[in-house]
């Protein structure tokens, strides 16, 4: 079996209801697994066998519940969609115009009160038949081709209740304009009710159009990503510099990138030197001093030095390529909260028929005169206020908000699910290395304790050391090479086992090691006893160089502690969650950095395999943990946890498994990713609230419930204003989640 996902754009698509229809529709195709649509982004996303299912079987499955999937449809650029997304609006724009225009004509010289004031040819009915059959039937042609199929699937949705008021509406007013003796037998006024259908379809078109600007804002995060792509790359080949199209880069090809510039690809810099803006990426405003070996990422901005570097990653395998694509998916899913809105709207338009059905009977039974007419009008307002869209919009307005604003703050968020849990979270476990600290050792200290100069120790101590491979080695030489310092020839040279190294430089004996390689050569350094454990009890390794029989310098190596490390720690406390430290390194060491941190629960020695047993433990207390790491050994706990975070620098299996990616690599988005999680949920139980809320309250007095004591009736065109209203409410409160701060 090979199954295969795919996301595609769904045309027709309006309330919950069209989601569930269609999630069913597909669900029902032999060979599909999983079906889900997303009403915000009109999206949907399915995972089939392709061996028992073709496109043309899910295009015919979506159409039968008549809407449109746009699979395999050649992807268009950001311009070309802004544009089909205008024209869209533009025609919806004209359509609403017309038939508000020609409702408010029918209106002018219909409505009690109002209509004396109108011109005669506006009260005449057969005037007001001709303005209201291109509105009802071309206008309204929308809600008849959704409701038609989903009949045939023997379901209903929005449109169905639209449809059937608008229509009721309609015939009842030609029956009344063409045979208005026998409506007045019947004891009633023969008065139709064109404005009603005509005013009704053009509310909620109305509606709808506030509600696709509204929606077009949930998704700038996609837009302003794909935004960032360079459009050109200058490419060195066969000696030569010639601009491309971003397309034409293939991997190996060397990019030259001038001051101002975007940086095209993913790739490694071979020569030059500069500070690269990479905001657009991980959020961090600061740019980065970047070198030879260095990496940069395609969209980043160059701000000063030019140089070139080999491509590494082009196309869909760059990192904006694949933030763009995790965005996508996390707004294109569904969050667990969701399913209480489907699983209402799966019930709620076939309740609505039949409260309907109940209205019609209740008020021509009990309406007294006039009681066809009251019965006829509060059925359609009882259909046209229960539009599920507003419970439709609800949780996915929220998530893409949400998403978007992770991603605009280097944190990527995988699915809907994770954003949603990340708020239960009260326990984080940080992994150290790579994580808490910056996984690469760096020189922290050099103690003179002879007569040469700080720049010569290290100088001596790099040139020792250059012909060693031991990451504290690396350390060194690399201090040296950032300070631009002039190593010298080493001759002799030995390597110590467990030691240190030893050789000639300039003629003399230079040895570089630990205390044990000093004691060996009758070097004394038990003078500076206390200034090596005052350094050993910060968590630091202290290498101690000799020469001519005298202790010259201590220098002290250390995995440092980020810079955002403490400010993190700090913020998920002030959010009361227990912050744990996960290290294989020995007590002495991690309590060092724990204690710079503030942290108080540390797990030390704890071997590689054994991650995954600490997150356990402290579930089975009863804890909602979350993990964050950056190595493979890391991937484990990360799957095993609530919600895995992972690192932006981490490995690809640790930003697999890990159901948020830091890419800007900084401590505090931790907690922001939390603090997003919280008002994101309180954004979608609000929407929930109000939505339910507003079918709650509404559809009753639709039915007619404050007549007999107040003698109010819901006219159908306010109920048509009130449906819009809510719908686009829902998406607004959810466009507000862009004002709230997380960092």
């Amino acid at each position: 079996m090979s199954e295969i996902k795919k996301t595609f754009p769904i045309k027709g698509m309006h309330c919950v209801s069209c989601v569930g229809l269609i999630e069913r529709s597909l669900k029902e195709v032999p060979g599909i697994k999983t079906a889900t649509v997303n009403l915000a982004t009109n999206k949907a996303t399915v995972a089939y066998d392709s061996a028992l299912v073709s496109d043309d079987q899910i295009q015919s499955a979506v159409a039968g519940a008549g809407y449109q999937a746009l699979i395999n449809e050649e992807l268009k650029s950001e311009d070309e969609e802004k544009v089909v997304k205008q024209k869209e609006l533009k025609s919806l724009r004209r359509k609403v115009f017309i038939s508000l225009v020609l409702g408010g004509l029918i209106f002018w010289g219909s409505f009690p009160g109002l209509m004396e004031t109108a011109p005669e040819l506006f009260r005449n009915f057969w005037f007001q038949l001709v303005l209201a059959t291109p509105v009802q039937f071309w206008i309204g042609l929308v809600f008849y081709r959704a409701t038609i199929p989903a009949l045939k699937h023997r379901t209903a949705n929005m449109d169905t209740l639209v449809a059937l008021g608008t229509t009721v509406a309609y015939l009842y007013s030609v029956f009344v304009t063409a045979l208005p003796a026998v409506v007045e037998k019947a004891g009633i006024e023969p008065m139709p009710y064109f404005d009603v259908a005509t005013l009704v379809i053009g509310l909620i078109l109305l509606g709808r159009y506030f509600e696709a600007k509204a929606k077009a804002g949930t998704g700038e995060a996609i837009k302003k990503l794909i935004g960032l792509q360079a459009k050109t790359a200058r490419v060195v080949r066969d000696g030569r510099e010639i601009d491309i199209p971003l397309a034409e880069v293939i991997i190996g090809d060397l990019v030259r990138v001038r001051p101002g510039e975007k940086i095209p690809v993913d790739g490694v810099i071979e020569d030059g030197e500069s500070a690269v803006d990479e905001s657009m990426v991980t959020g961090e405003s600061l740019p980065t001093d970047k070198w030879s070996g260095d990496t940069v990422v395609g969209a980043t901005i160059n701000k000063t030095g030019s140089f070139t570097f080999r491509a590494t990653k082009v196309g869909s395998e760059t990192m904006l390529a694949q933030i763009i694509k995790l965005v996508e998916n996390a707004q294109g899913s569904k969050a667990p909260i969701q399913r209480v809105a489907d699983t209402v709207s799966a019930y709620f338009v076939p309740i609505v028929m039949i409260l309907a059905v109940f209205t019609f009977v209740g008020w021509y039974v009990f309406g007294g005169p006039g009681a066809l007419l009251y019965a006829i009008l509060n059925t359609i307002a009882v259909l046209i206020i229960a539009c599920p869209c507003a419970m439709g919009l609800a949780t996915p307005t929220a998530i893409m908000v949400g998403t978007g604003k992770g991603a605009e703050h280097g944190i990527l968020i995988k699915d809907a699910e994770s954003l949603e849990l990340a708020h239960k979270i009260t326990a984080v476990i940080f992994d150290k290395t790579g994580t808490l600290t910056k996984g690469k050792p760096e020189v922290t200290d050099i103690v003179v304790t002879g007569e040469l100069p700080e720049d010569k120790v290290l100088a001596l101590a790099a040139a020792l050391e250059k012909g060693s491979e031991h990451s504290l080695a690396e350390a060194i030489v690399a201090e040296a090479d950032k300070q631009k310092l002039i190593l010298s020839p080493v001759v002799k040279f030995q390597a110590v086992a467990g030691q240190g190294v030893e050789g000639v430089i300039a003629e003399k004996l230079y040895v570089f090691g630990n205390r044990k390689l000093l004691e060996r050569e009758g070097i004394d350094w038990l003078t500076r006893k206390d200034e090596i454990e005052k350094l050993e009890s910060d968590g630091k390794t202290v290498m101690l160089l000799g020469g001519g029989g005298q202790l010259l310098a201590l220098l002290a190596v250390a995995d440092t502690v980020k810079e955002s490390a403490l400010e993190g720690v700090r913020a998920l406390e002030k959010m009361d969650i227990d912050v744990y430290m996960l290290t294989g390194d020995n007590k002495r060491t991690a309590a060092a950095i724990a204690g710079k941190l503030g942290i108080k629960n540390v797990f030390a020695e704890v071997l590689p395999g054994e991650k995954e047993s600490k997150v356990r433990e402290l579930e089975r207390q009863g804890k909602k943990v979350a993990m964050v790491g950056d190595g493979i050994n890391d991937a484990p706990a990360l799957a095993a946890a609530l919600v895995g975070i992972a690192m932006g620098s981490g490995t690809d299996v640790a930003i697999e498994a890990a159901d948020i990616t830091l890419v800007n690599k900084d401590i505090r988005s931790v907690a922001a990713a939390i603090k997003l999680s919280k008002q994101t949920m309180r954004t979608i139980k609000q929407n929930l609230f109000w939505a339910f809320g507003y079918n709650v309250i509404l559809i009753p007095v639709a039915m007619g419930v404050l007549y007999p004591f107040f003698g109010w009736l819901l006219s159908p065109i306010l109920a048509s204003v009130a449906m819009a209203s809510s719908s686009v409410s829902v998406v607004t409160n959810s466009l507000l989640l862009k004002r709230k701060r997380i960092v």
